[in-house]
């Protein structure tokens, strides 16, 4: 059985909403992950079975490797579709917000969500959760907003409705925040909620192999290329890797491509933080993931260095500078920090 981590107040309030909406837009972070794509298709495939008429709307495009996905084909991008996805947006009865805490997680599509007069609800896993939604369901705790829809459709009494194709995309959100169940995955209730996703027939060995081992050769020698490059630093149990657009651009890089890397130097001995530095192909700024084991606080050093967020074990964030500025202010971190990257467990 499951706790009930969603407030009773919020489930019947949604619920109300649910039951008079026919338009519902489902819209999520910019440069979308499994998580977002996950949970956003494994709502849309629940209220598509409620008859609903429901979009999914995203900022951009979204990995490769998430491609497969039951409902993929039918996510709209903002920013190739952007007057469609206005007018989806404006004639809204509702819109989910899933998997994101502040509007400038979704970039353009931000002005178009403020405007809308439709009812706005919040699902979510991040931590400080923005004012801009009249339903918040928001909870750090739970490993992914993918968890969080399988306990709102149960909640709400449809559990017998999750298709095997919404439980193949909720699936696959759980599975890809948390690294493949290797971190933030200690919560007996997640293996709970596998089991009966299972009941709904999905292959979770082929979602892996779907998700995880489908690459292309440029992606597998990219890789080699960027751990040759790996600097680590013993004296703060730690290892950074980078990726500069014109890096990207000798290996063909499509989105998606690095996806993973950050979380190889923690199979390093004693190495218990890493960072990745990406230029971004879109926008002239360092895309940086942050990974961690153990109790090392990646959140708090990325909200203070980088302008940015996220849980324990796995955040990132933003910066704006050349590749060796970014890289400077990192190991400046690893100063502050280094008590705690250096502190026995």
């Amino acid at each position: 059985m499951l706790t009930k981590v969603i407030e009773q107040a919020k489930i019947d309030h949604f619920s109300k909403w649910f039951e008079r909406a026919d338009k519902i837009v489902i819209v999520s972070h910019v440069s979308p992950d499994g998580d977002a794509i996950g949970s956003s298709l494994g709502l849309y495939h629940f209220l598509d079975s409620q008859e609903k008429t429901v979009n999914v709307i995203v900022p951009n495009a979204f990995p490769d490797f998430l491609r497969w996905m039951p409902g993929s084909k039918d996510i709209l991008l903002y920013d190739r579709y952007k007057d469609f996805a206005d007018k989806l947006i404006a004639e809204a009865d509702v819109i989910c917000c899933l998997d994101f805490n502040a509007l400038k997680r979704i970039d353009d599509m931000a002005d178009a969500v403020v405007a809308s007069p439709a009812r706005k609800i919040m699902i979510d896993h991040h931590l400080y959760p923005e004012d801009f939604c009249k339903i918040v369901m928001s909870y750090p705790k739970i490993s992914s907003t993918s968890e969080l829809i399988f306990r709102l459709i149960c909640r709400m009494g449809y559990f017998s409705d999750i298709t095997k194709e919404g439980a193949e995309c909720i699936y696959t959100g759980m599975m890809t925040d948390t690294g493949g169940f290797t971190y933030n995955s200690n919560n007996r209730e997640i293996y709970f909620i596998i089991s009966e996703l299972l009941s709904k027939g999905i292959d979770k060995d082929d979602i892996y192999r779907k998700v995880y081992n489908t690459y292309s050769e440029s992606r597998l020698r990219l890789m080699g290329y960027v751990l040759s490059n790996m600097t680590v630093y013993p004296d703060c149990n730690s290892a950074l890797i980078t990726l500069t657009k014109a890096e990207q651009s000798k290996f063909n890089y499509i989105k998606g491509d690095s996806e993973g890397f950050v979380n190889i130097p923690l199979s390093i001995k004693n190495v218990c933080f890493s960072c990745f530095l990406r230029e971004d192909t879109e926008k002239p700024m360092i895309k940086i993931s942050l990974r961690s084991v153990g109790t090392f606080p990646c959140n708090q050093l990325a909200a203070e260095f980088f302008n940015g967020g996220g849980h324990l074990n796995a955040s990132g964030g933003e910066f704006f500078g050349t590749m060796e500025e970014a890289k400077a202010v990192f190991e400046k971190a690893l100063e502050k920090y280094k008590p705690l990257l250096t502190a026995k467990s």
